[in-house]
């Protein structure tokens, strides 16, 4: 297979779909890989880097058992608890971002999904945040009813985040308290409230090659806007916490087939950037466009002001664009 002709394809209006051979993912040099995802990158994203930051609204004593998760009530990881956080903090923290030059900023809650009381406080601060700040504002909090999700929409909040973290084949390997298909319903109910929706997964829990490419072709299939793509940071306490982390060459090779498979989609750095050299600079020459940054983030490796002074040093834009 010829990659750089199959960018050129993409780029043409070619869509890889379900069922199509794709084996040359795993074999092709990885260089020609990168290279054909950056021309497929620069065609549908141009030069500008999305740059979003996130604050944990609502930490631990989640009821699900996501392997992978520091926050489950069902490892033992240490890690700090607290009830959802008062709206004026949730503000100070969105309008820091603002200053420091963020595009979006989130509220991420841990839990299966939100209280009555809970939500009624997430309502309270998107609407405070939305009168307040000029960032896009976007919500991560679990499988919400439809009720909940036209209440969300009509505070200000115009993208919701929900991983399918893996594949359908993968994931009761990796959660067995809600299933792959509650995701998609999630994602489903987002879409019909009128959200773009960010989904994506983490890579490096043990799946295969086949299964990256799989959770690929189903957000491609389920019209995804954003795709944050994490490498795992095994966790002491977790199941995964022995696991050995993934390299940074198959990082570039995922953030690659993800451009390939969905050209069209915000290809987003998340967790594990500082895996690879330069907290992931390689990264946004072979297809991403975006990343998750902040100044109170760990797992990105670096923060606002590194990031943006980074992406400008290699030609890219980061002006905050009308919202």
């Amino acid at each position: 297979m010829d990659v750089i002709k199959l960018a050129e394809d993409i780029i043409g209006g070619y869509r890889i779909k379900r069922g199509d051979d794709t084996d040359f993912f795993i074999t092709a040099e990885l260089e020609q890989l990168c290279s054909g995802a950056d021309r497929i990158r620069k065609h549908f994203k141009g030069e500008h880097v999305d740059l979003c930051s996130i604050i944990n609204g609502r930490s631990g004593r989640c009821s699900e058992n996501c392997k992978f998760c520091a926050q489950s009530a069902h490892h033992c990881t240490g890690i700090e608890e607290y009830p959802f956080l008062d709206e004026e903090k949730i503000l100070a923290e969105c309008l820091h971002n603002e200053e420091r030059g963020v595009h979006r900023f989130s509220i991420v809650t841990a839990g299966r999904t939100l209280s009555d009381d809970d939500f009624e406080k997430a309502i309270s601060a998107y609407k405070l945040m939305d009168s307040k700040s000029s960032l896009e504002l976007c919500a991560s909090h679990g499988l919400l009813s439809q009720e909940q999700f036209d209440r969300l929409h009509s505070a200000g909040v115009r993208r919701y985040h929900a991983n399918i973290e893996t594949s359908r084949r993968n994931f009761p390997n990796i959660c067995t308290t809600h299933s792959y298909e509650d995701k998609i319903e999630c994602i489903r109910r987002a879409q019909k409230a009128g959200f773009e929706v960010c989904s994506g997964g983490i890579i490096g829990m043990g799946e295969n090659w086949e299964d990256r490419i799989d959770m690929a072709v189903s957000l491609s299939e389920l019209g995804v806007k954003s795709i944050p793509i994490n490498a795992l940071m095994p966790i002491k306490g977790t199941p995964l916490e022995n696991t050995v982390r993934i390299t940074a060459e198959d990082i570039l090779r995922t953030v690659a087939l993800f451009r390939y498979i969905v050209p069209e989609a915000d290809i987003r750095l998340a967790a594990g950037r500082n895996l690879m050299e330069n907290c992931g600079a390689k990264a946004f020459l072979s297809g991403a466009d975006a990343t998750i940054t902040g100044d109170m983030l760990t797992t990105s490796g670096n923060d606002i002001q590194g990031d943006i002074e980074m992406l400008n040093s290699m030609g890219f834009s980061t002006e905050r664009r009308q919202k």
